[in-house]
């Protein structure tokens, strides 16, 4: 009887044993409900606290790497000393720990900053790495990729940081966060071939070629106006009948059906004469922020496709937690398909929305209000 309790294996063995047999979809589950905490926990883009645990990390990861880089052709050695054994039995870990961290985090400043229909490329640009920064045959890659992931951190992390500084955002903004991030990884290099000059070559093909390929992801994807417009975002955007500032706030109204649930204001809006249509939203920006935006106005034409219409330029202060308030209107529409989009001054989408146009004759109406 003793026997067979012995040899029965303990609860904390058995989630061992399930935990080995299941361990990609436990690390799958474990990735996807950390990224939606991190997403419903993360801090302001702005917020200096963010920024310095952003740059602490940088600096962590790079001074891993590069002891790693220095010693992948020394031959191997029994470290001496407890703290030693445990640095070496843990670094590499700490290396993927905090690159996730980091690409989690711009992962999902980028996904608020513009609709996913524009930024799903570059997205996958961003979640691809951070997925593969989870899978075992990646983790114990060569330090050529650890160092591209460090790159495409470096890159974002400038390109999120100089628009916060600048308070505008732009072309020439975004060509300066890369050369800022170009810049720390040539140092990087220039210090190992000052310390260590017989592994110059190996840092250009190690360090130099994979950031190279990242930079010119980024710049390709810029040009074909994909990157999400950092520290811009939308987290509101409806169609309404009307829109009155007051002390209180804004008051929008609407004749939505309250189990539309999932549109803001009309977005079947139904225009009898003389009827405006108005495009409300708020974009949160970085405080000091000041910078123009644009709405531009599409109608669906059946031959043409989606024509545009208008373009609204709008000048945003930004600060508040909530976001700065805008709106634009219509007066002179068409019947269909029409979508509304806020654009930055260099043309990258921040945010839209689709809304249908339906002609109505004169008659009585109610509306309903909301505060915002």
């Amino acid at each position: 009887m003793s026997e067979a309790i012995a040899a029965s294996p303990s609860g904390i063995e058995r989630l061992k044993l399930y935990v080995g047999r299941h361990e990609g979809r436990i690390a799958a589950a474990f990735f996807a409900a950390g990224f939606i905490f991190d997403m419903l926990t993360v801090g302001r883009i702005d917020a200096w606290i963010t920024i310095a645990q952003q740059a602490a990390y940088l600096a962590v990861i790079n001074a891993l790497l590069l002891h790693m880089f220095l010693q992948q052709e020394a031959a191997p050695s029994e470290p001496a000393g407890r703290v030693s054994r445990w640095y070496y039995e843990y670094r590499s870990a700490a290396v993927h720990f905090l690159l996730g961290a980091l690409l989690n985090l711009y992962a999902i400043f980028y996904f608020k900053s513009s609709s996913l229909l524009v930024s799903v490329g570059f997205l996958g640009f961003l979640v691809v790495p951070l997925l593969a920064n989870e899978v075992r045959r990646v983790k114990t890659a060569g330090l050529g990729f650890k160092f591209a992931l460090l790159s495409l951190c470096i890159l974002s992390f400038f390109a999120c940081l100089v628009p916060i500084v600048a308070g505008s955002i732009g072309t020439g903004l975004f060509l300066l966060s890369m050369v800022l991030g170009s810049v720390a990884v040539a140092a990087v290099v220039w210090w190992v071939r000052r310390s260590a000059p017989d592994k110059f070559a190996l840092a250009r093909r190690q360090i130099l070629l994979p950031f190279g390929v990242v930079l010119v992801g980024f710049l390709a994807f810029y040009l074909l106006r994909v990157i999400p417009p950092v520290p811009l975002s939308i987290p509101f955007i409806g169609v309404y009948h009307a829109v009155e500032r007051t002390p209180a706030g804004y008051r929008l109204s609407h004749e939505r059906p309250a189990w539309r649930i999932w549109h803001n204001g009309d977005q079947r809006f139904v225009a009898q004469p003389g009827d405006r249509v108005y495009v409300y939203f708020r974009v949160f920006s970085p405080g000091r922020f000041a910078d123009q935006i644009q709405m531009r106005w599409y109608w669906k034409d059946e031959a043409r496709g989606w024509t545009l219409q208008d373009t609204i330029p709008i000048r945003i202060v930004g600060g508040r937690e909530e976001g700065f308030r805008g709106y634009g209107f219509k007066s002179n529409y068409r019947a269909g398909q029409w979508k509304v989009q806020v654009e930055t001054s260099d043309g990258r989408e921040i945010g839209r929305v689709y809304f249908d146009l339906v002609p109505a004759a004169a008659a009585p109406r109610s509306f309903s209000e909301q505060l915002d």
